[in-house]
């Protein structure tokens, strides 16, 4: 629009609404060209349109983004679901879905694929408690406009990169899906996309996981990875995950220029390249779930337990994800005695026995609670619908079903995994150095004091699985070049000799938010590895005549105990998200000096300090303030990226002096750490009122 319009619609906005929309018809006759890709009541839309923004219910950047989309609409279906919303003067809807057009961040995309409201237009032929036969009409939302663009963003960076390595070859993506509504129809589309623009695709024939995934990109040497999921959002939201040629997701110095080539991309419609340019789309058969399975057995350390721990009844449920596509035949190969929750054991985007699909809540390992006192099991293992994720409920010893924290299944996880690789003579005092366990700092401490009394490193990283991936490529990175050109070829014992002998063998990695994974052929949190490898946890604890929780309380009696709290507090909408960025300024600026009555002995703020970890390498900026306490009590305090919350992570520890802690007395302990953790959240609560006040 020229200046001069501009300048019109500045000076009539307290004008009267009807000489208004004659300067609207007048821009109209002038500037056809902006409406040229309008047919039919297109005109009585625009001005419908701009009858709200004067009402103030539509925002202006809303509005251009909907004159946007529907100027490269591919079809009329664009128009008729923005018809029926305006008609409808649904304008917080529609607002929700053109406020800004969904930005392609280091993760990829993620957002709603079925609106709040959904439209005729988009509900098509489906019934009404069907999923509805057409994606979200909008810039803000997971469906055909943002797959389009995202792709052939990724694809022109992958071209770009190539063409400076002087390969001369062909970009390669490969694709998987979870089960959630309209993955298929992305991944479809998706591939099309890449080859008309000049990329091969191999596609997976079916859902399969994230982590498989991962191991795919890795496995075939391709140049990017795509997996299309939301992992365990709410059934009305997908996503679109980017893994580059190492199998991690993307950072730098690859996202922020994959990022500004999406993001130029305003249209969805393109001219697919001459046909003898476009790539090939290739579907991938089972010898990729064959390969990664072979890899995954690698992952039991010690299968003499499983044979002498028959009697171990396992429930395990995929919550209708990708699962079970590789768990259960890996149970089966084994040997473990499982049983799978039928009523969860199908793809289902509607996740319909659940309220959510996050194996980190209570209702998502329900149903297989419930199956394992029908069948007096020992274990429940849930995973999430893109299985990156585990949940777990164990029989303790009072014969009941307890879940347990993200921190406590890595505690034994990767106590296990240590105490065994010493065991079998893999570690010892003279390579120990060169072992690591690497978890977020937000994760516990327990596994750092296990870390410490083994002699092996224990490296912390920022939130996310990629940062944790990044340390696994520098560890192959640190290898002889003549072992790095095929080192994914190699079987897993030849690249731990390798990692012992020139670099550092990774033993395991965790995330307090239940992702955990234990081999660098999976380069983010894997929760095929997981499920399988708690299974041989407890089949340990089995074998010796042990609950789940007796064996935590042996760790515990050893090392010290070790209890974790999160807290979040919720301010929602645009004050709330003053209050949260005033409160994180607040910790980082004016840290407390001494909470209940102990002293604050380290302060450390991630914004701006220069951070760096045990192994010299530089923590990447965040808004993140810990506080340490003279009791080695922690608090970190971060704003949440995808909620209105800011969120407080609390670790509180006792430990034994001169002795083991004796069983008897963890109890009177662990009562003296919960109520620790319960008054400094009381605590922080009242603070953070308070510092709002000021």
């Amino acid at each position: 629009m020229s200046a001069q319009f501009k300048q019109i619609d500045t000076d009539l906005e307290e004008a009267d609404k009807i000489t208004r929309l004659f300067y609207i018809r007048l821009q109209s006759a002038i500037m056809p060209e902006e409406l040229a890709p309008m047919s039919g009541g297109v005109e009585k839309l625009h001005l419908l349109i701009e009858r709200a923004i004067a009402d103030g219910q539509l925002l202006d950047l809303a509005a251009k983004n909907i004159r946007a989309l529907l100027a490269g609409a591919p079809s009329d279906l664009y128009s008729r679901a923005i018809n029926e919303l305006v008609a409808a003067e649904e304008w917080a809807e529609l607002n929700d879905r053109f406020y800004k057009t969904l930005e392609f961040g280091t993760g990829g995309l993620r957002g709603r694929t079925i609106g709040k409201i959904v439209t005729a237009a988009e509900r098509g032929n489906a019934a009404p408690n069907e999923r509805p036969e057409f994606p979200c009409v909008g810039t803000n939302a997971m469906n055909f406009y943002n797959i389009s663009r995202a792709t052939r963003g990724l694809v022109a960076y992958l071209q770009e990169w190539n063409a400076k390595r002087l390969t001369g070859k062909r970009p390669k993506i490969v694709i998987a899906h979870d089960p959630r509504f309209f993955s298929k129809e992305f991944t479809e589309l998706t591939a099309k996309v890449a080859s008309e623009n000049g990329c091969d695709a191999d596609v997976f024939d079916g859902p399969r996981s994230t982590p498989e995934l991962s191991f795919a990109v890795r496995y075939l040497n391709a140049s990017a990875g795509i997996v299309i999921t939301a992992s365990h959002n709410p059934p009305h939201d997908n996503g679109y995950k980017v893994y580059f040629r190492d199998g991690a997701q993307v950072i730098e110095p690859h996202a922020s220029s994959i990022i500004a080539k999406v993001n130029a991309i305003a249209r969805e419609m393109f001219t697919p390249l001459p046909k003898d340019r476009q790539g090939t789309v290739t579907t991938l058969a089972d010898d990729i779930d064959e390969a990664y399975m072979q890899r995954l057995e690698t992952l039991i350390l010690d299968p003499g337990v499983i044979r002498a721990a028959k009697s171990l009844r396992i429930i395990y449920t995929p919550i209708h994800g990708t699962g079970g596509v590789i768990i259960k035949p890996m149970l089966k190969r084994l040997g473990f005695n499982f049983q799978v929750v039928e009523e969860q054991d199908s793809f289902d985007g509607a996740f319909p026995t659940v309220k959510s699909p996050n194996p980190e809540n209570p209702d998502a390992l329900q149903m297989g609670i419930e199956l394992a006192q029908k069948k007096n099991a020992d274990l429940v293992i849930a995973t999430d619908p893109d299985c990156d994720r585990v949940g777990v409920a164990s029989r303790t010893k009072s014969d009941e079903m307890k879940l347990l924290t993200g921190n406590q299944i890595g505690s034994l996880l990767a106590w296990y995994r240590v105490k065994t690789l010493f065991d079998r003579a893999v570690l010892d005092k003279e390579n120990a150095s060169r072992g690591v366990i690497i978890k977020t700092f937000v994760t516990t401490d327990l596994l750092k004091a296990i870390a410490e009394h083994y002699g092996l490193r224990c490296v912390e990283t920022l939130t996310g699985f990629k940062y944790i991936a990044a340390k696994l490529g520098k560890y192959e990175a640190a290898l002889p070049e003549t072992s790095r050109k095929n080192y994914v070829d190699l079987s897993e014992e030849e690249t731990r000799e390798l990692r012992l002998a020139h670099s550092s063998f990774y033993i395991f990695g965790g995330e307090e938010s239940y992702g955990y994974s234990a081999g660098d052929f999976v380069r983010d949190k894997d929760g095929n590895g997981s499920a399988i490898m708690f299974c041989e946890v407890a089949a340990y604890a089995k074998s010796r005549g042990l609950t789940i929780d007796q064996l935590l309380d042996e760790i515990f009696a050893g090392f010290g105990y070790f209890e974790e709290k999160n807290g979040s507090l919720i301010f929602e909408g645009a004050e709330g998200a003053k209050k949260i960025a005033r409160l994180v300024e607040s910790y980082a600026s004016a840290a407390p000096k001494e909470i209940l009555g102990l002293k604050v002995t380290r302060v450390r703020n991630f914004a701006t300090e220069t951070i760096r970890d045990v192994e010299g390498d530089e923590i990447p900026k965040e808004k993140m303030s810990i506080f340490e306490l003279e009791d080695r009590t922690r608090i970190a305090v971060r704003g949440s990226g995808t909620e209105p919350r800011i969120k407080y992570y609390l670790f509180a520890q006792e430990r034994p002096s001169t002795r083991k802690f004796e069983i008897a007395e963890l109890e009177k302990i662990k009562a003296k750490v919960s109520g620790r953790l319960e008054r400094l959240w009381d605590w922080l609560q009242e603070d953070a009122q308070g510092r709002l006040a000021r």
